[in-house]
């Protein structure tokens, strides 16, 4: 048997978003997978290439002579694979003006209703077709085709293809004492104790990352809320605090206080994802900025 047939095509993208992210543990989590499991992955692509692709050092990562030959070579087999998949996934479906987009579930109505508007205006008339699905769902049905663009919070690199950031939202803080209303700033949020959401649709990551950036402890009440509505029920149990984007408040009766860092209002990013490769990339590039430029 060849190499190339016993190549694994997900350890070849997994080296390739190491190259992007020159860093073991960002590429993991661009790929919702362990960081052992990524690890793992490479090793074994290495060992079938038969040399090293990375250097590994306290200074990070950088790849070694024989990576900087073969990574490009890597990085042009998976588009190709890539635009296989999504113009045989075209081609096989009724309807072939539609356009598939993914949402994460913290994406606002506002930002949908925006979407629908822009793809009036697209140069040549489509159809949307919307699916929401956690994070690593949403990344895996495009990388595989199935999704022609996706709509997520800007928490987590996707090597390889184009971004656009199309809208930005305030956070807010519900809290448990109703009396509680002026604004929050960041650093007195050290003292608070934060309900979280399983990690998938990107809230949890968001608020993990801002605290690692500011270099501030989190402290989370241990078990998990299933939705939105369970944060607000249970943060009136006095159970702890939840961070959310002000636009998933179940009710604007819901005690919240906006968050501020230095006075400014602490904001998530949303951002559109799609492949340069794909059949529909003019009309998703259009589209995307369309939704930039319209961004509140």
């Amino acid at each position: 048997m060849a190499m190339a047939d016993r190549l694994n095509p997900e350890a070849l993208r997994y080296a390739q978003a190491v190259a992007e992210t020159k860093s073991f543990s960002a590429a993991a989590r661009a790929y919702g997978v362990t960081q052992p499991a990524l690890s793992n992955g490479i090793a074994k692509l290495e060992e079938r290439l038969g040399d090293k692709l990375f250097h590994r050092s306290p200074r990070g990562v950088t790849r070694t002579a024989f990576g900087a030959r073969i990574l490009p070579l890597i990085e042009r087999a998976l588009e190709a694979l890539d635009a296989v998949a999504a113009e045989a996934g075209r081609l096989t479906e009724p309807g072939e003006q539609k356009i598939r987009m993914g949402l994460s579930p913290l994406i606002g109505s506002s930002l949908v209703a925006r979407v629908f508007s822009m793809v009036q205006d697209l140069p040549v008339a489509r159809d949307l077709v919307l699916r929401e699905a956690n994070m690593q769902e949403l990344r895996a049905d495009l990388r595989d085709g199935r999704l022609d663009i996706i709509l997520i919070p800007a928490v987590a690199a996707m090597p390889r293809f184009e971004h656009r950031v199309v809208d930005v939202e305030p956070i807010v803080v519900v809290s448990p004492d109703p009396a509680q209303a002026a604004p929050l700033e960041l650093g007195e949020a050290g003292d608070e104790r934060f309900i979280l959401v399983p990690d998938t649709c990107g809230l949890t990551t968001f608020t993990t990352q801002l605290f690692q950036a500011h270099e501030m402890p989190l402290r989370t009440y241990p078990g998990e809320a299933a939705s939105y509505q369970v944060l607000a029920d249970w943060t009136k149990l006095g159970l702890g605090s939840a961070m959310i984007p002000r636009s998933k408040l179940t009710s604007p009766d819901v005690p919240h206080r906006p968050l501020l860092n230095g006075g400014r209002e602490v904001q998530i990013s949303f951002e559109a994802v799609w492949s340069a490769a794909s059949p529909l990339a003019a009309d998703l590039l259009h589209l995307a900025d369309g939704l930039a430029a319209a961004r509140p």
